[in-house]
């Protein structure tokens, strides 16, 4: 008898369940969240009333895949770019919000009576906020293009590495019951180094590969490929030591600067939705009723505790960071709930045996009570928003407006932060680079080529050899090259005082390339006489062949800043201070009303009171469209308003509503008799006003035995003919009606 694996029974329960509540829920009009979430429930280990999930540990796997596939989608969305620019005001929010949260979890624990390491890890799982459940929230109530959703979405980012801290943080705390501050030191560093090596290696490789493979990349292939790639990056990830929810995002935001990038995102939108309706059923299925009785009020009391906590934290940080008050409300009642992070460090206690065992249920109940309450604190933010503004005191409003524009004026860069600016990022990008490939040299060269090569004193020279000359066009920009030579020689010459301090940054930068040629003589070879030698060499070959590293530089920099601006867009995502306006796209969906109209034709502005600043058509990009120009299926349009105007407009551009009877009327074929009272009797098909009549096709005809496939259009019909007609059901009988009319006979459908 044939066996069926007990993964593939699981997987099938699982989204049978998820496909009968989701369309429960979507006809009592709620978000497909908490189906998913009920659905676990249902199949969970701790309900008999319908089959259950026979191994819990096999749909972890699937939903932590969900996960992976979630972020990467979400990195495809928000590059570097978009991060960057929310970067302040999100580290700001994010920041605030994690401390606040902090306190606040200890301080629940202590009232709960819980003990010192239970707060702690509790304020550790309420101070990360979903970024799962918040995609799919913001998906289905359609605000993805509102402006306070890049604040949010930044937020999250910022969480999710500061999740990774707090990991190794709590996981010294659990074992040494003490702070490690040294350790926590090392972990951002090793942290931020690999980001930045991950941002320079895939920005470098990854655009060129996939605009060189452009002609062999069908969709299948390039779905195949981003898929890998998502993957390799989780692995390189979890080799790391981070976790692989942040290698998907990170391989998501690389791609994101490719021009693949809407293509990649439609092909793994799928995939995305399958694993991550997996996901949130598993956390259904961690729930146990039983459980959630027994501490039920400890439930309720910490769910109020993460919304009201998180709600005003992060309102808080994002007033601080000059956010408008609007939109840090609705970015507090967004972030309102905990997620997959917290299960995460839930777990971390119970494996380090240092927290109780009710802690796990509580958070797992906790999240789900408050994916429950998110979208409808996401509708409420508005509301919300209103009524505290009408309640503070107008002077306090004032006030917070004034913060808000003068915090974000964009003041000229003085020639001093001008010159730091650029010779901290050197520093830092270049040490990272020669880093990394001296680890690469004393892990992989010099191992490869004393066990293949030589293992002796020459093999030890020619792996030494082969790394000088890698590192010699990074050794070249680190030490030698002119940095933001304008601003550096008006402070030379216009102030004196000045030379110290830039003749300072200079031996910086020497000093930091010779260490790094110490460092890689010193794994290498070891010896006194091979640094000197070394130093040496070094100091020749940067002076003789400046030129030559130059150009070898300046080859890979351009690479680099092509790749890096491929998919620049024209204007960028920012708030326009001081209206409440922010730049927001739209795709514009096949059957719109607007495909096929000029700009003149729409009156876009006049009747909505937004203008297009960008239209982008595949490869093609037009920028400050004129109105000749026309709004073709797929067009990528952005416009620029207010999120009111947004709302208004969006029905139209991507036509989300449903298709009437009649345009859900699918082409058939249909059998028609010409006789001796048919009008079509003695006339071409040209002229019998087939097309223009019934908007159908003849496709066929039947002549005294003889079929013919296609006839032409100058093809006069003769008595006895049998004519095949191709159309919608509504225009082929309004014809045949017009031909019974008329004497026409028929002998219907087939």
């Amino acid at each position: 008898m044939l066996h069926l694996p007990r993964l593939i029974a699981d997987l099938g329960l699982i989204l049978a369940a998820a496909g009968v509540t989701t369309l429960i829920f979507k006809k009592i009009r709620q978000p497909l969240v908490l189906g998913y979430i009920l659905a676990g429930v249902l199949v969970g280990p701790h309900i008999s009333l319908v089959p259950t999930v026979g191994s819990s540990d096999d749909i972890k796997i699937w939903a932590e895949i969900g996960v992976i596939f979630l972020l990467f989608s979400l990195g495809l969305e928000f590059s570097f770019k978009k991060l960057i620019r929310v970067g302040g005001a999100a580290s700001i929010t994010a920041v605030v919000e994690v401390v606040c949260m902090l306190g606040i979890g200890y301080a629940a624990g202590q009232v709960l009576g819980w003990s010192a390491m239970d707060s702690i890890f509790l304020g550790g799982i309420l101070s990360i906020s979903s970024t799962t459940i918040i995609i799919r929230a913001f998906e289905e109530l359609g605000v993805k293009t509102q402006k306070f959703a890049s604040l949010v979405f930044g937020v999250l980012v910022i969480e999710d590495l500061v999740a990774i801290v707090l990991l190794v943080l709590l996981s010294t705390l659990g074992v040494s019951q003490q702070f490690a501050g040294q350790e926590m030191l090392v972990s951002v560093l090793k942290l931020c180094f690999f980001l930045v090596l991950w941002f320079l290696a895939g920005i470098f490789l990854l655009p060129t590969f996939l605009k060189r493979t452009r002609g062999l990349m069908n969709d299948e292939t390039l779905l195949v490929v981003s898929l890998g790639l998502c993957l390799l990056m989780v692995i390189l990830a979890t080799e790391a030591g981070f976790s692989p929810a942040l290698g998907a995002f990170i391989m998501g935001s690389i791609l994101a600067e490719t021009t693949q990038a809407e293509r990649i995102e439609h092909l793994v939108k799928s995939v995305k939705d399958l694993f991550g309706a997996v996901f949130f059923v598993s956390v259904g299925m961690l729930i146990d009723p039983e459980m959630l009785w027994r501490y039920g009020g400890a439930v309720v009391a910490i769910s109020l505790v993460t919304i009201v906590g998180k709600l005003v934290s992060t309102s808080i940080g994002a007033l601080l960071s000059g956010q408008p008050l609007k939109q840090s409300v609705q970015a507090g009642m967004s972030l309102a709930q905990i997620g997959e992070f917290s299960f995460i460090i839930a777990t971390l206690g119970l494996t380090l045996k240092v927290t109780s065992d009710f802690l796990y249920p509580i958070a797992v109940a906790v999240s789900a009570l408050t994916t429950f309450t998110t979208p409808y604190l996401i509708r409420l933010s508005e509301p919300l928003y209103a009524q505290v503004e009408k309640r503070l005191p107008a002077r306090w409003v004032a006030g917070l407006n004034r913060y808000q524009s003068d915090t974000q004026v964009v003041a000229a860069l003085s020639d001093w932060k001008t010159v730091l600016h650029s010779y901290v990022l050197t520093m830092i990008t270049h040490s990272v680079i020669l880093f990394s490939i001296i680890l690469l040299s004393t892990s992989v060269l010099a191992p490869f080529i004393a066990a293949n090569i030589s293992s002796g004193m020459q093999g030890q020279l020619l792996a030494g050899g082969l790394t000088f000359l890698a590192m010699a066009p990074f050794l070249w920009a680190l030490a030698v090259r002119r940095i933001q030579s304008r601003a550096y020689s008006n402070l030379w010459t216009e102030r004196k005082y000045s030379r110290g301090p830039l003749i300072i940054l200079e031996l910086s930068r020497v000093s930091l390339a010779i260490l790094f040629l110490v460092l890689s003589v010193y794994q290498l070879i070891a010896t006194w006489a091979a640094f000197v030698v070394a130093l040496l060499v070094a100091v020749v070959a940067l002076l003789l062949f400046s030129k030559k590293l130059q150009a070898v530089y300046g080859r890979i920099e351009r690479r680099f800043i092509d790749n890096f601006n491929e998919r620049e867009a024209v204007v960028e995502a920012e708030p326009i201070v001081p209206w409440d306006a922010h730049i927001a796209h739209f795709s514009v969906a096949p059957e719109s009303p607007v495909v096929g109209k000029t700009l003149a034709e729409l009156a876009i502005r006049e009747k909505f009171g937004v203008s297009i600043a960008l239209i982008e058509r595949g490869r093609m990009t037009i920028a400050a469209p004129g109105g000749d120009e026309r709004l073709y299926p797929g067009d990528r349009v952005a416009l620029i308003g207010t999120d009111e105007q947004f709302q208004q407009i969006r029905p139209v551009v991507e036509h989300t509503g449903e298709q009437s009877a009649e345009e859900k009327q699918v082409i058939g074929l249909h059998r028609v008799q010409v006789d001796a009272s048919s009008v079509l009797l003695g006339k071409s098909i040209r002229a019998s006003g087939i097309r223009e009549k019934a908007a159908a096709l003849v496709v066929g005809l039947e002549r005294e035995g003889h079929r013919i496939l296609n006839p032409d259009s100058s093809t006069v019909f003769c008595l006895g003919d049998a004519v095949w007609i191709a159309g919608k059901s509504h225009g082929v009988q309004a014809l045949l009606q017009d031909g019974e009319q008329q004497g026409m006979s028929s002998s219907g459908e087939e």
